[in-house]
């Protein structure tokens, strides 16, 4: 993960400028773990899938259901096409690749329902620049807080209370 790249893409998509110590980006290498373990499960999941299906394949072969010239081999990738297979062969391929199809969609289907992604940034809100009045008020505000602080501890204990009733 490079940082400066990081903050270069969120300062052009958004104009937002992050410093290199921001906690954004422990939530990127938090989820960089999160999806690394889970690319990870995935990946053994389909390891153990496709030795599941070898051992078939190795099963119905021993068996005599299906011939050893049905199986490709990388070098058989390289000779001439051979003769179409019998139909039970083809219906046996059909199988196998219908079973793969649907060991994806389960992985992708299950990702997508355990995986949500992380809800957007919440928007940020520009503060308005103050009226005048406003201004005014708050200087007056001040005055009165740094008044009040001057005077006896019985006085601010009255105005204390009085300010404390709706």
């Amino acid at each position: 993960m490079d940082q400066q790249k990081l903050r270069t893409l969120v300062f052009e998509k958004t104009g937002v400028r992050i410093d290199i110590d921001d906690p954004i980006f422990a939530l990127v290498a938090l989820n960089e773990a999160v999806l690394a373990e889970a690319v990870e499960r995935h990946v053994e999941l389909l390891d153990d899938a496709t030795a599941d299906l070898a051992d078939q394949v190795q099963a119905l072969q021993e068996s005599g259901h299906l011939s050893h010239a049905a199986v490709v081999r990388p070098a058989a990738l390289l000779a001439p096409v051979p003769p179409t297979p019998p139909l039970q062969e083809k219906r046996l391929i059909a199988i196998a690749g219908g079973a793969a199809l649907l060991c994806a969609f389960v992985v992708l289907a299950g990702q997508a329902l355990l995986f949500r992604p992380a809800p957007g940034a919440a928007p940020l809100i520009a503060a308005k620049e103050l009226t005048p009045e406003q201004s005014a008020a708050l200087r007056h505000g001040e005055k009165l807080a740094t008044v009040v602080s001057k005077l006896d501890a019985k006085t601010r204990a009255a105005i204390a209370a009085e300010m404390q009733k709706p």
